[in-house]
């Protein structure tokens, strides 16, 4: 049965005035809040058929109503409207990250502040070297033996390895590897870099070979094959904001799944480009996470989506609000990446 426009105006209106005030919400209250325009029964046979559909519900006997999943899913669809942000803070983001130092800083100030504007949890996930270019590769002497390898992403993540040359590496021959190695590498995606570093070794000098055929594998290593994916997480403290009705009165579950890298990455790390994520509640696959809501989105320069970042919370959630400030979030970050 499809829901004529009165009775979606009344589960917007419960929606609304759950999250505001995480009390259940009846018939009455709905009447003297909201211009519905119809008597307090109407409303009271919308609730019944509401709840018949499956969309709201009753906590306990003689309560008002609350939404449940399918009710919320149908607000995020098609009932709400994402909230502009406000002129202050927009400014209030742009101040706080634009003085960040460095990509640490900037993933630090981010999860901070996605915390602090939407007031629930937030993770961010710091730029996949998966989907990073190489902006510069550096080789440092630490000895006429070893060379430090220095791999600074399009992102701002930087990589260092250490190298035992075969033998002693004369400095210009230090010279001519790090043009070599620069000239093929830079701007290439670093999945696409093996055919490159072995290209290097094949087109090397003889008196060359040796040193590039050692340098190739720590190339290797540091350019593919340890990726490892890093988590910044912050306003955990958050989840006990909530009334009894938030995650099902235990929050045990979920604070056992924000421990677990692999759950957050999963949560945020897939996101797709320009588009914003909402799980609510039964739609998360992790079990841990089913009385939860989470709204993410990707981040990168221009249109690379080079990590994912987003909040976490109940599922009576402020969805338009903290959809816009993901968004918004994620697109200044974005900038940021690009100029730097």
């Amino acid at each position: 049965m499809g829901l004529d426009d009165r009775k979606l105006a009344v589960l917007r209106a419960i929606v609304e005035d759950y999250v505001a005030t995480q009390e259940p919400v009846g018939s009455k209250a709905l009447v003297e809040r909201h211009q519905l325009g119809v008597s307090p029964a109407t409303v009271r046979n919308d609730m019944a058929v509401l709840e018949e559909e499956g969309y709201i519900r009753q906590p306990h006997t003689s309560a008002g109503r609350v939404p449940t999943d399918r009710g919320y899913r149908l607000f995020v669809d098609r009932l709400s409207r994402v909230k502009p942000l406000s002129p202050a803070e927009r400014r209030a983001i742009e101040r706080f990250l634009v003085g960040a130092v460095d990509l640490d800083d900037v993933v630090h100030r981010t999860v901070r502040l996605l915390a602090q504007l939407t007031r629930q949890v937030a993770v961010v996930q710091y730029p996949s070297l998966a989907r990073s270019k190489v902006r510069h590769l550096e080789l440092v002497p630490i000895s006429t033996t070893r060379l430090m390898v220095v791999m600074i992403a399009d992102t701002g993540r930087v990589e260092q390895r250490l190298v035992e040359m075969p033998g002693p590496v004369p400095a210009e021959d230090v010279t001519d590897l790090r043009r070599l190695v620069n000239e093929k590498l830079v701007g290439s995606r670093l999945s696409d870099t093996p055919p490159l570093v072995q290209a290097l070794v094949d087109e090397s000098t003889p008196q060359l070979r040796p040193a590039m055929a050692t340098l190739s594998t720590v190339l290797l290593e540091t350019l593919v094959e340890r990726h490892e994916e890093r988590i910044a997480l912050a306003g955990t403290a958050n989840l006990t904001r909530g009334g009894l009705l938030d995650f099902q009165g235990s929050l045990r579950p979920i604070l056992e799944a924000l421990e677990e890298e692999v759950v957050l990455l999963k949560l945020i790390g897939e996101a797709e480009p320009s588009t914003t994520r909402v799980l609510i509640g039964d739609e998360n696959e992790i079990d841990n996470l089913r009385a939860a809501s989470v709204v993410s989105t990707g981040y990168g320069p221009g249109a690379t989506i080079v990590g994912g970042l987003g909040v976490l919370g109940p599922t009576r959630m402020d969805y338009p609000g903290t959809i816009a400030t993901v968004r918004a979030v994620a697109r200044y970050v974005g900038e940021l990446l690009a100029q730097n």
